[in-house]
């Protein structure tokens, strides 16, 4: 089976992209199969396939294989892609693993290999290559490049999981683990000295605070903590959490933590009490690269001195903490591992196998290959799925799988078997794939969605994606596009005072680097 040129996702001929702007609010424990009469459920609206003139149409181009008004979603024109083209910065690649999914075209301008440093938060190295050639990597016929344990082309695809072939992903800049400081060019005198005299006397100078932090890169505040503390013996944390209060307090003690603190700090704040914060271990560890994990647990293990899978056994249960567990194991396909027809054929028709061939649902099945494989290898399979079953892969996994007209009445049929924390992990790790950007988008509209704002998610997401000013600038290019106002005035309009200031400087910092200027 070719990969080479496939239709881009949602594309016509196939079961449309679903829209992932909502989620349902209410929860149904109900019977397999539901009859609701006049129409769809209102809850549902928002999870159905929608058509594509939802989305603002493309302006019309000679190149486009569709017509104007059936252009999908994700697969623009290439002279005029929907979200706003990001300058380089001088990683060599982005934070978040902000490679394309593998279109024809691609949603996004295009990633310039070795030009920006491994991204922040998720695998990144094996990008598959710009929409312009083929989406997954070819098998060629010369002995170096087919991978050691591949199945010569035309051979039967071998009966065992996909080995992890290829180079090591390395950690994301601030999770390497170093035993002294990075040596980067930045003197942190200056900075240090400002934020002593901001909080130093009778009042703090807020704007001070936010002017010196918030665009710093993980290995920039690591230096910064460290010069701070040199100079005045005193811990930068603590002096600002005790001159700062609320929300405000939380963003800046975030980013003054750095990418592997914080996330280590979200950790023990999900699994610590009564109850489990599900959204911040999903964030936190999937989608992540075997390095980042295994930084992870050290670094949480050193600072609290508890075992990381112990907590995880410890708050979770059933399938759901083996699925975490397996995370934990960090022996994910690196990214440089190709996608090999044979075995995303072999992983479609054990998925298939595992949910809708039988009645009871093989889970455990199914999130061993959503944690084991990599971005790459994850879209293939959706796709791969989609063309051989009519359905997208999300459906399989959503709550709601089907909706279609019986007559005068509408039959809507359950997924009883991933729901709860199960379906929205694995639907993290499959987004995650697909599309990093939009996932972002919508996890930050989920977080002011509503009555009242979920600042503890708002403030944990918008810190995490600020240390990727490219993949920010991208994630802002998606909010717009999937809900028609800024990004930044969307925060405005939920948060307010200096805590306002703090999270639009965040998301603005995309905007003012510069090129050829590093971002550490």
């Amino acid at each position: 089976m070719s990969y080479q040129n496939y239709p881009p996702y949602g594309a016509p001929g196939l079961a449309p992209q679903p829209n992932f702007s909502s989620r349902p609010s209410r929860k149904f424990e109900a019977p397999l199969e539901i009859v609701f009469r006049n129409g769809h459920p209102s809850d549902y609206q928002a999870d159905s396939p929608q058509p594509y003139q939802q989305y603002p149409p493309p302006r019309p181009s000679s190149h486009s294989p569709y017509p104007q008004h059936q252009q999908p979603y994700g697969a623009p024109p290439p002279q005029q892609p929907p979200y706003p083209p990001q300058q380089p910065y001088g990683y060599n690649q982005p934070y978040g693993g902000g490679a394309p999914a593998p279109y024809q075209q691609s949603p996004y301008p295009p990633q310039h290999q070795n030009s920006f440093p491994r991204p922040y938060g998720a695998p990144g190295g094996g990008a598959p290559a710009p929409y312009q050639q083929a989406p997954y990597p070819p098998q060629q016929s010369n002995a170096y490049s087919q991978p050691y344990g591949a199945p010569p082309p035309g051979a039967p695809a071998p009966y065992a999981a996909p080995i992890n072939y290829g180079q090591p992903t390395p950690p994301s800049p601030g999770y390497e683990l170093l035993p002294q400081l990075p040596s980067i060019p930045y003197n942190a005198d200056l900075d240090a000295r400002a934020l002593r005299k901001a909080m130093k006397g009778f009042g703090t100078d807020e704007k001070t605070l936010i002017d010196v932090l918030h665009n710093k890169g993980p290995l920039q505040i690591e230096v910064l903590r460290e010069t701070f503390f040199g100079l005045f013996k005193r811990r930068l944390l603590a002096d600002v959490e005790g001159e700062t209060s609320s929300w405000f307090r939380e963003g800046l003690a975030a980013i003054i933590r750095g990418p592997l603190l914080q996330d280590c700090h979200l950790l023990y704040n999900a699994v610590d009490g009564l109850g489990t914060k599900e959204s911040l271990l999903n964030e936190v560890l999937l989608g992540r690269s075997n390095a980042d994990i295994r930084a992870i647990k050290t670094t949480y293990e050193k600072r609290y001195r508890r075992r990381l899978e112990n907590d995880i056994k410890g708050d979770l249960s059933a399938d759901t903490e083996k699925h975490f567990l397996m995370v934990l194991e960090a022996n994910r396909n690196e990214d440089s591992a190709p996608v090999i027809p044979q075995e995303v054929d072999r992983d479609v028709a054990t998925l298939w196998g595992a949910t809708e061939a039988i009645r009871g649902k093989q889970r455990l099945t199914v999130c061993e290959i959503f944690t084991k494989r990599n971005d790459n290898q994850l879209r293939a399979i959706a796709h791969t799925y989609q063309q051989k079953h009519g359905k997208p892969l999300e459906w399989v996994i959503k709550k709601v799988r089907f909706i279609f007209p019986c007559g005068e009445e509408l039959l809507l049929i359950f997924n009883q078997e991933f729901m709860g924390h199960m379906e929205d992990a694995l639907l993290y790790q499959l987004r995650t794939a697909m599309d990093k950007a939009m996932r972002d988008a919508n996890l930050l509209e989920a977080s002011m969605k509503g009555f009242g704002t979920k600042d503890h998610l708002l403030v944990a997401r918008v810190v995490r994606i600020h240390w990727d000013p490219r993949h920010m600038g991208q994630v802002k290019g998606a909010y717009q596009h999937a809900f028609g106002r800024s990004l930044s005035s969307r925060i405005s309009s939920d948060t307010s005072g200096d805590y306002e200031r703090l999270m639009v400087k965040c998301v603005e910092c995309s905007d003012f680097v510069q090129p050829g200027v590093s971002w550490f």
